[in-house]
Formats: structure tokens, sequence, C-alpha cells
């Protein structure tokens, strides 16, 4: 399914504006979800953006953002801590709440897990948390900058190297993670909780898997991500993370109570298209039952989200050809087996067309190749392809089309 990013900003707990982006669903959302980004990192890191995107491609609207001091979002980093990151969570709770619909799904990576876990008792609609490759304990990442620890102690601040960065951390941020347990806040969860886990993680260790889950109540389940790394740099483990949770959470979200006119069928024999909302060219389309989507390449400017006009073309006739073959081939009890067809649309030069009567300008050619599979005589192979020139489609393109347009 097919989605579109929004780009959101929102006051955060110490009063700086938050930036991020809320990924929506085609279709009314079954329900809201908060992504918390790992340490030090952003919103727009890959395991953020793929997760959050694929479980709205699942059906869920997802806000991530960035922490004040990082990314794009106010504040200073040296005067934030692992309190302030819990406190912004609970802002951007209260963003969707005011504006749209209060979270039920937290989900959050590494250090950001540790802070979903301990910002769920404060979002009372939350039914549902989901940890990956999070540390038990906020004080796990003291790691990171361990041979600056007594530099900063000594000097009250330090600046350190993170994944060739350098950020300021001051004594401050050393005392608040120190006084943040999270066993209690685990066992008091009062929701359902996922735990995802790479065995192999190198930066947190699977100990903390362990005992993250062993603190918690039920329900809660554990899913190994193999050899997936701590950042889940791999798009196929971001993506099995995402189908795993949508289908997790299903079990504890409501599905979407409103359907909007996308999901509504239209009389066979009619098409809806109407704009997605998400730019120029996008457009959401509605044949009977069946939900589709139209768009344009990148490289004139659209999102590549569905076919584009002239593919659709190709696709009707394509479609009528093979189906037009295949019943006459049964009609007519040929051998036929099995039906190809593959088409390509150029503008050409009139005068590069010796057989077609205009003779100025450009035309429409398409080009059509027909692919017959099965134990055919060559008279058999000849009048099926006569008769893919005999498909409706085919007749309707070479007749004259009247297309009249009324404003409702």
């Amino acid at each position: 399914m097919a989605t579109r990013s929004e780009k959101v900003t929102f006051p955060g707990a110490a009063g700086g504006s938050l930036a991020g982006r809320i990924d929506w669903p085609v279709g009314a959302p079954r329900a809201f979800g908060l992504f918390a980004h790992c340490f030090t990192c952003s919103h727009e890191i890959f395991a953020a953006e793929r997760v959050s995107r694929g479980l709205a491609g699942l059906g869920f609207a997802v806000l991530r953002f960035d922490f004040t001091g990082l990314g794009a979002s106010e504040g200073e980093f040296a005067n934030t801590g692992f309190s302030s990151n819990v406190a912004d969570l609970i802002a951007a709770a209260d963003f969707l709440r005011a504006q749209y619909q209060a979270p039920k799904l937290l989900v959050g990576h590494s250090l950001g897990g540790a802070a979903v876990l301990k910002a769920a008792a404060d979002v009372p609609e939350v039914a549902a948390v989901a940890t990956i490759n999070a540390p038990s304990d906020p004080e796990h990442v003291k790691r990171a900058f361990k041979a600056d620890l007594s530099r900063i102690e000594s000097d009250g601040e330090a600046d350190v190297t993170l994944a060739g960065r350098k950020f300021r951390i001051t004594r401050e941020f050393l005392e608040d993670i120190e006084g943040h347990a999270l066993r209690d806040a685990i066992g008091k969860l009062g929701k359902a909780l996922l735990v995802f886990h790479a065995p192999r993680d190198g930066i947190v260790s699977i100990d903390n898997a362990s005992a993250i889950f062993t603190a918690a109540r039920h329900p809660k389940s554990f899913v190994s991500l193999d050899d997936a790394d701590h950042l889940l740099t791999r798009r196929e483990d971001a993506t099995y993370v995402a189908n795993v949770l949508a289908a997790w959470a299903g079990r504890y979200l409501p599905q979407a109570e409103v359907a909007d006119e996308s999901q509504s069928e239209v009389p066979q024999g009619e098409v809806l298209v109407r704009e997605a909302g998400e730019g120029t060219f996008p457009q959401l389309v509605s044949a009977g039952k069946h939900r589709l989507r139209a768009d344009e390449p990148e490289s004139v400017g659209g999102t590549d989200t569905g076919p584009d006009p002239y593919s659709f073309l190709l696709t009707a006739l394509g479609s009528c050809t093979a189906m037009t073959i295949r019943l006459y081939a049964d009609r007519k009890k040929y051998p036929l087996e099995h039906v190809k067809v593959r088409l390509q649309h150029a503008k050409i030069h009139a005068s590069d067309c010796s057989e077609c009567e205009t003779k100025e300008g450009k035309l429409d050619r398409i080009e059509r190749e027909i692919e017959l599979s099965g134990p055919l005589d060559e008279d058999q192979r000849a009048d099926l392809l006569r008769i893919a020139d005999r498909c409706p489609v085919h007749r309707t393109l070479h007749g004259e089309i009247l297309v009249t347009s009324r404003l409702v």
C-alpha cells in the first residue's frame, strides 16, 4: 500500500519546536503510532523511516520526530538527557491527541526503546509498546563514550565523538541517566509488549532483551532479528520489523472505524479517479471494488507510487489482447498453454511511418509483442495473431472515440 509523508512541528517539553514527520496510510488510519529514534540519531535515520513507512503501508499513521537538540528540532543537546527524551515523547503524544488522535502504539529503537518503556505510563491511550535493540537500562549509553567519562566527571562536560559527530555531554546528563532504573516501569507497564533484538548486536547485547522480557508481565512477546545489525541498516531487516509489528499490534489495536471515499465501491463499469493529496501527480483510482494508484516517475517530477497513465493504457490493451486470445483459443480448442503480451508506447515522427495516413508532426506508436506457448501449428498461431486485433480495446483505439466532459 502506498503512503504519503507530511512534515510537522510541535512544541517540545522544553518549549522549543520539535520537527518530525507523520507517515500516513491510504485511507483512514486504523490507529496512530509514535516512533522514538536511537541515541543521537534523527527521525530520518533509515530504521526510523523504513519501519514508520512500513507501518503506514499496513494502515497505521506514525509520527517520528527529532528529540530536542537533534536533527531539525530546536534546543541544545547538551541540555538534554533521558528525562527530556521521555518528556518530548509525552509532548509528541499530546500533539497527536490534540490534532488527530492519541497514539495507541509506541515504538522505540535503541535508547528510544528505553524511553518509550518509561513514557508509556504517561500516555494512557497506549495499548501496545515495542522496542528494537533497546537497552534495559538507560545507563547503558555511557559505554558509547566510556573513554571520556572521567573527563566529563572532572570538568563537568566534554565534547565526545559519536557516529562521526561531536556532541557535548554534561555531568548532569550522566546523573540523569543514572537516576532511571527501568525494571519497575517495565513491571508496571500494563501494556502489550513486543521485544525485537538482534542476537549479534554489537552495541546493545542480547542480555538487555532478556532483562526487559523477564521484567515485563504478560502479554509479552520476543522476536529475534537474527543477523541484523544494531541500526537495521539492511532494508529487509527494517521491513521485517514493520511487517511483524503490524501483525502483532493488530491483536491489540482497533481497525479504522471510518472509511473514506477511497474505500467505497463504485458501480461496475465506472472508474473514479481522485487526487491522493500528495503533490501534483499521485491519484487514487477506484474501479468497482478494486483500488489502484496512478502517478508519474520521479524523472518527470512524480513520486512513482503507481503506474503512469500510458502504462494504464497499455495495461488495458495488453490484458484485453490476452483475454481475447484465450477466449478464442478455448472456443477453437487450440492447444494454447500460455499467453504473454509485452507492450511499449512511444511518440514517433509521422514521416517515419510509411503505412500511416498522417504524414506531418508526431503520432503515437504502440509496439505489441505476443508470445504464445503450446504445441500450436503455424495456421493456429497466425489465426490467434489475427484475432488479437479484434480485441475490444484494440478496436476502440482504432475507431472514432468521443469523450464528453461536464462539470458536476
